[in-house]
């Protein structure tokens, strides 16, 4: 009798938890996918790569090739792709990628367990030439860089001469992202970050472009957009510049609220050997500030974009790097892409290669294989 009511009880306590269950909504792809980065970066550091799968310094769009895998056997746990150019209708991007095989290669890299981070440098929608066709030519009039004008960010917020352009821009950017969907036609989540860098004045949606409060309306028209479109797949990542002596009330100075972000990130290169006391001291108080804010506002603290241009220091990923970033907890960080004439991650064709071998095994820093579930 006891065993029978002890099985009954048990049975009415499964009842009652698979009622609750079914009562509570699904949580989003972006909410499972921010807590899997909050328990990984209990774990180490995701090291990032920009367009990994694409190419290197001695191939180009070879199957399952990748110039961190070549050199450590692994991929990066964090690969990087850019919109650039989607906005035009182009069939590549900024760099030459054919956004086809982007979509292959973030589902590709979604089945092996890793997470992807989409940034986007669209042009100028002022001073571009319709039909443009100039992809891997970063600089021209009408590139994200062309800062000619100085009221681009005005001129496409509802109201503006320009903000019906620019709302087909980012229907394009809707269309692509609706192209990410896992082999079960799930979406992928992914880490999302417009509008980054946005303390300098390189970009047309920079600093001296345009006002805080039109650069917060440029983010919210944005996300507004891609809310309403169902992209709830989305883990939204703002990421301004490192500074020298930055404050908490600098890095949120055009933050665009707690409810319309979620990872805080700083981009900050080494450009030359001699910078490397410079990079690892104003790194080290940039990320004391970075994890500090994230902490306050609840957020994810990332250095979203890293990197030495050309490793002109071999040993960088463990003199200069490593030290500089260890000691916090930050979820991942991102080097930039390897592109012939500028590159920033490892090669088998470089003395860095050895280097960043001991970087992979540092039980600080995380790949593919670590972040696999």
């Amino acid at each position: 009798m006891k065993k029978m009511m002890i099985i009954a009880a048990a049975t009415l306590v499964m009842i009652a938890c698979t009622a609750q269950k079914q009562a509570e909504p699904d949580k989003t792809a972006a909410q499972q996918l921010l807590e899997r980065l909050d328990s990984l970066q209990q774990k180490g550091i995701m090291y990032g790569h920009q367009d990994d799968p694409m190419y290197g310094l001695t191939w180009e769009y070879d199957k399952d090739s990748s110039d961190v895998k070549n050199v450590c056997g692994d991929y990066p746990a964090i690969m990087g792709f850019d919109l650039g150019g989607i906005e035009m209708g182009d069939q590549k991007n900024l760099d030459s990628v054919p956004f086809t095989r982007m979509t292959e290669e973030i589902k590709n890299h979604y089945r092996r367990g890793g997470i992807v981070t989409l940034s986007w440098h669209p042009r100028n929608p002022v001073t571009t030439i319709e039909g443009g066709g100039w992809a891997g030519q970063k600089f021209p009039a009408g590139s994200a860089w062309d800062v000619t004008d100085s009221a681009v960010v005005k001129k496409i917020l509802p109201g503006g001469d320009f903000h019906e352009k620019f709302a087909g821009w980012m229907q394009r950017v809707s269309d692509f992202l609706a192209t990410l969907t896992d082999d079960n036609g799930q979406k992928i989540p992914v880490i999302f970050r417009p509008w980054h860098e946005n303390s300098g004045s390189w970009f047309w949606w920079g600093e001296k472009l345009c006002s805080v409060g039109e650069y917060k309306a440029l983010w919210n028209m944005l996300q507004d957009k891609l809310r309403a479109d169902g992209f709830d797949n989305l883990v939204w990542s703002y990421s301004p510049g490192c500074e020298d002596n930055l404050t908490a009330e600098r890095l949120l100075v055009r933050y665009p609220g707690d409810g319309r972000v979620d990872m805080l990130g700083l981009d900050g290169y080494q450009w030359v050997p001699q910078e490397k006391d410079q990079f690892i001291a104003r790194t080290k108080q940039n990320l004391t500030v970075l994890c500090e804010t994230a902490r306050a506002h609840h957020l994810i603290p990332a250095l979203t974009e890293t990197g030495m241009k050309n490793l002109t220091q071999p040993d960088w990923w463990t003199s200069t790097l490593l030290p500089a970033v260890e000691e916090f907890p930050i979820s991942y960080l991102l080097t930039w892409r390897n592109y012939k004439q500028e590159w920033f991650g490892p090669s088998t064709s470089k003395p860095d290669a050895p280097y960043f071998v001991e970087f992979y095994n540092s039980e600080k820093t995380l790949f593919a294989k670590d972040i696999a579930e």
